[in-house]
Formats: C-alpha cells, structure tokens, sequence
C-alpha cells in the first residue's frame, strides 16, 4: 500500500475500528447477561450514571478519566480500552493487507465475531449460538460474494458449507477422543460449531491450519499454566480464545505458513 494513502487512512480505519470494539465490550458485557444491546444507554456498571459523550469516546474516553468514574470514582476494567484499541489494530491489518476490496469489508466483520466469541468464552466458558451461527450465515453470504465476483458463486458456497460440515465433524472427533483419553468432557459444543463457522469463512485448507495452531497454541498455554500451577490437570479453560487466534493468524500469514510447511517437508512439489 502506498504510504501517503496508508497515512490518511489508517487513522480514519483505526477510529471506526475503536468504535467497533467499544461496541464489542457491550456485545461482551450483555449478551451473555440476556441484556438488551441498544437500551439502556452505556453507563456506569456501579453507580449507574449515563456516560457522557466525551467519557464515551473509545480507548481516550478511559484515558481522560483515567480508569475511574467521573461520578462514583469507582475504577473500571483497563479491559474496555485493551479490546477497543486490539479491534482498532486487527482493523488496520485487515486494511493495510487486503485495501479497498469487498475481502476488507467481510474480514472486518469476521474479526469482529472473533473478538466477541473470545471473551465471551473467557469469562463465561460459553459460545453463544447467536453468535456462532449468525457468524455462519454470513461467511456463507461472504462466500457467495466473492465467488460471485468471478462467477463462481456456486462453487465457493459449496466450499463454505463443505468446510463447515468438515469444521463440526473435525472437532466432534476431536472432542470425543479427547472425551476418552481424559475421562472428561474435553470440548464444548460450541467449539464445534465455532469451527464451523471459521470453515464458513476461511474454507476447509485454512480451517485446518487454524486448528492446528489453535490446538499447539492451547497446548502450550495449557502446559505453561500447569507448570507454574495456575492450572491443574483436568481444570477446563476457554479453547475459543485460541481458535479464534489461529483463525487472525491464518487471515494473515495463512499463505506463508502454509508455503513454509511444504517447502521445508515436501520439496519436491
């Protein structure tokens, strides 16, 4: 991308990006609580006093009260501006790497299902299905799109639903294996249906690689936390965290990684 055009639109990309991710806290905050998302108002979670418009401007509207309640002082999670700016960032990526093209506009929309998913699944250990399968449905719709760009509508709709079918049956077995050798449930259902909805979206060659990394990345995690005793043998953790990070790792590097792999084991291809 052309630097002059990145330096005037970048900002403007990380402002709606921040404004997104202000949205994604509510999202975050409310759906799991069965709360309506548009009323009421954003507001203080203690004292409950509306926020103004300027204590609502995301990731600088913390800063400026400096992590504390204009009315009650009563302190609020640095967690709103983290994932307001993480979107903002994830936004920017997505830009900087597929530019002025219908593939921007659906990725945003994809990290922002994933952003949500994520933390729902961190502080609940549940995978809403409004989200999973509403997140489906639009890959599908994104699928149709791209595909109808050079006329292959068909086939690219039938790639996304392949590649969902493959995203449940592939880690139905992997739960259930997982089920055995632990003696307890090993995934939730809605990694499942999660993973479908990545195969909806990335198809079924990049489904795979996410799920790899997915399960090396919770691997690692899981084992580092025994190690320093966070976590012990058999405690369950949210792995939707990890499949929506291997998901951004294969929307941005899915091509590397996978040109990596098969110049170093298979050389002769």
């Amino acid at each position: 991308m052309d630097l002059l055009i990145a330096s005037i639109t970048l900002p403007f990309v990380f402002a709606f990006g921040a404004c997104i991710g202000s949205f994604l806290n509510v999202v975050i905050y409310r759906l799991p609580a069965g709360l309506s998302l548009i009323h009421p108002p954003s507001r203080c979670p203690k004292c409950e006093h509306r926020l103004g418009k300027t204590e609502n401007v995301p990731v600088l509207g913390w800063l400026w009260l400096r992590g504390r309640c204009r009315w009650c002082h009563a302190p609020i999670s640095i967690r709103y501006p983290l994932i307001e700016a993480t979107t903002a960032l994830l936004f920017c990526l997505v830009f900087w790497q597929f530019q002025f093209t219908l593939v921007t506009l659906g990725y945003w929309v994809l990290v922002s299902w994933l952003v949500a998913l994520s933390m729902i699944d961190f502080d609940t250990m549940t995978l809403p299905g409004s989200l999973t399968k509403s997140g489906l449905v639009l890959g599908l719709i994104f699928q149709g799109v791209i595909g109808w760009q050079t006329n292959q509508t068909a086939d690219y709709l039938m790639t996304g639903i392949g590649s969902a079918v493959l995203g449940i049956w592939l880690f139905d077995l992997i739960g259930f294996g997982g089920t055995i050798i632990l003696k307890q449930q090993a995934l939730g259902g809605g990694d499942s249906k999660l993973a479908a909805m990545l195969g909806a979206w990335l198809g079924w060659k990049y489904l795979l690689l996410t799920s790899f990394l997915a399960c090396g990345i919770g691997a690692l995690f899981g084992g580092g936390a025994m190690l320093l005793r966070r976590l012990d043998r058999g405690d369950p953790f949210p792995f939707g965290p990890f499949l929506a990070l291997g998901a951004i790792l294969t929307l941005f590097w899915g091509q590397t990684i996978v040109s990596t792999y098969i110049r170093i084991f298979f050389p002769m291809i």
